[in-house]
């Protein structure tokens, strides 16, 4: 387990990534360039499968960019690191599942973090906001993703306006999967990384680029590249043994053995 400002813990093929930066887990540079290290070992690591992302406490996920590092002279458009604010939002070919267990106030870069993730489970108690408006700047990432994610005008509600949300009303919109008591929170994000660990790693390799490639482009367009496998993920698994492996599995009823290749 690392430690710093960020903790890590690995199970198999489950990593845990948890924001530890006390009051308020608010990210700084140094803490992103960190985050993208580590996000860019877990996507090159083929020993991994699955992560987490959480924090430490039981107040606050995360808020997002750190003002007070940034009113102290650290840069807003300085380095963030290998892949952008948090680590993941603009790591290329990040083909791995992750899911974010929301344990508290997930507001501005924290909520664009989170929506960096592939699904997010939030406690009872969970709230979310993009309070920039506020702040007299833009929430670029999230204006970018959440008016893709959840209806145009509820995105642009929260956007304009910076309210907050509860998780009940991120379960209705839908960027949250589930919600659970809080002592429940991180046994329900470890069952489906186990879930997700025990699936077949190259078909969730492609579903993932499949999905980055059809958010801007044509249907009909996305899907000449699959049935052409000129999709890189797509290619390597239809001519992988996990193919084989698992039509084998189907026609002798047994569960498949995935070996990622």
């Amino acid at each position: 387990m690392s430690e710093g400002p960020i903790r890590t813990r690995r199970e198999g093929g489950i990593l845990e990534v948890t924001i530890d930066r006390p009051k308020a887990n608010a990210i700084d540079l140094v803490t992103s360039r960190i985050m993208g290290k580590i996000f860019q070992d877990f996507r090159d690591d083929d020993s991994l499968r699955v992560a987490i992302l959480t924090a430490a406490g039981e107040k606050f996920f995360c808020p997002g960019w750190d003002l007070k590092a940034a009113a102290a002279g650290d840069a807003v458009d300085g380095d963030y690191g290998v892949g952008g604010f948090g680590g993941m939002q603009e790591l290329r070919d990040l083909n791995k599942p992750i899911i974010s267990a929301i344990n508290g106030i997930c507001c501005g870069g924290g909520f664009e973090i989170a929506l960096s993730t592939d699904m997010i489970l939030a406690a009872e108690h969970a709230t979310f906001a993009l309070p920039e408006i506020r702040s007299g700047t833009v929430a670029d990432a999230a204006s970018i993703k959440l008016p893709k994610r959840i209806p145009y005008h509820v995105a642009m509600d929260m956007l304009l306006t910076g309210r907050w949300l509860d998780a009940q009303e991120g379960h209705r919109w839908g960027f949250v999967n589930e919600i659970l008591p809080a002592d429940k929170l991180m046994d329900r994000a470890w069952e489906l990384a186990r879930l997700l660990e025990s699936g077949p790693p190259l078909v969730y390799a492609a579903i993932k680029e499949v999905v980055r490639e059809a958010e801007g482009a044509k249907f009909q367009d996305t899907m000449n590249k699959i049935t052409k496998r000129q999709l890189r993920t797509v290619d390597i698994l239809y001519g992988s043994e996990d193919q084989l492996e698992g039509a084998r599995a189907f026609a002798e009823k047994r569960d498949p053995v995935w070996k990622g290749k």
